[in-house]
């Protein structure tokens, strides 16, 4: 929802999140603890928290925090479970998306995994632009372990490899997500862009090199409005558990649960 300029009424939010609750996903990103001046559709996230049904579900919630004040106020909630941060490779990402640079941000992070600690939160750390970046910054698989490394020393519990542009190729994502996964000794996982005629290949690539944790949004809607001026939409929940269910990969789901969050998202988005 962040980057849809038109604002989603608090109570259609709740509703979606709702039925998202009742489908049996590991894990929910349901919203930011950001500048509502940064991401106006992110504004009313505790008002919408408020109207989640969250301890009818076994689903972790998640909120995107930005900086310490974000977390400080994320931690307060019971409900919430997971405090995510994303840290970019690219020095010109991390500023375009936080304000800071890349060493301002590890610190943060620091700060961060404190909060989640005194609050018994998970930190769960994306590495945004993890599979390179277009504004001609320094990249290399090297940079990613070095990454890797300062995140588990920081205690991040979930570490995700982003692909913020959708600009990874299959090849890419096996490679990368094969050699960090034995690089890595925390959870790792994978959270892609793609455009709807690449995803199954993508999440192929993804499954075969190991990924068990996929991020998704349902019907593909989303991106970053952070990263190029035209959205590229994140991998389809509903692609996913095609490809699982084709792979005889058990999923842990309520299918009609599923359905009726699909009919919602199309409710809700296309029409704001």
């Amino acid at each position: 929802m962040q980057g849809m300029k038109e604002f989603i009424p608090t109570e259609k939010k709740a509703a979606y999140i709702n039925a998202l609750l009742r489908v049996g996903f590991n894990t929910l990103d349901f919203g930011s603890f950001v500048s509502p001046k940064a991401i106006p559709q992110m504004a009313d996230t505790e008002a919408v928290l408020q109207q989640l049904a969250w301890q009818q579900s076994k689903t972790k919630l998640l909120a995107i925090v930005a900086n310490t004040r974000g977390a400080e106020s994320a931690a307060q909630h019971e409900g919430i479970r997971c405090l995510g941060f994303p840290l970019s490779v690219s020095e010109t990402f991390q500023q375009r998306n936080t304000n800071r640079s890349v060493n301002e941000a590890l610190y943060t992070l620091e700060e961060i995994k404190n909060i989640c600690l005194t609050n018994k939160k998970e930190l769960v750390v994306y590495i945004s632009m993890g599979f390179g970046n277009p504004y001609g910054d320094a990249y290399h698989v090297d940079m990613v372990y070095a990454f890797t490394d300062k995140l588990v020393q920081l205690g991040a519990d979930v570490i995700s490899l982003a692909d913020t542009l959708g600009a990874a190729t299959p090849q890419d994502i096996t490679t990368l997500f094969t050699a960090m996964a034995r690089h890595c000794n925390v959870p790792l996982g994978v959270h892609l862009h793609t455009k709807a005629e690449d995803a199954l290949a993508k999440i192929d690539a993804a499954y075969r090199a190991g990924c068990r944790r996929m991020d998704g949004a349902l019907k593909g809607f989303g991106g970053c409005p952070m990263a190029a001026d035209e959205l590229v939409g994140n991998v389809a929940t509903e692609t996913i558990v095609q490809y699982a269910k084709a792979n005889n990969v058990p999923l842990h789901m309520d299918m009609q649960a599923l359905s009726e969050a699909l009919a919602m998202a199309n409710e809700i988005f296309l029409k704001h």
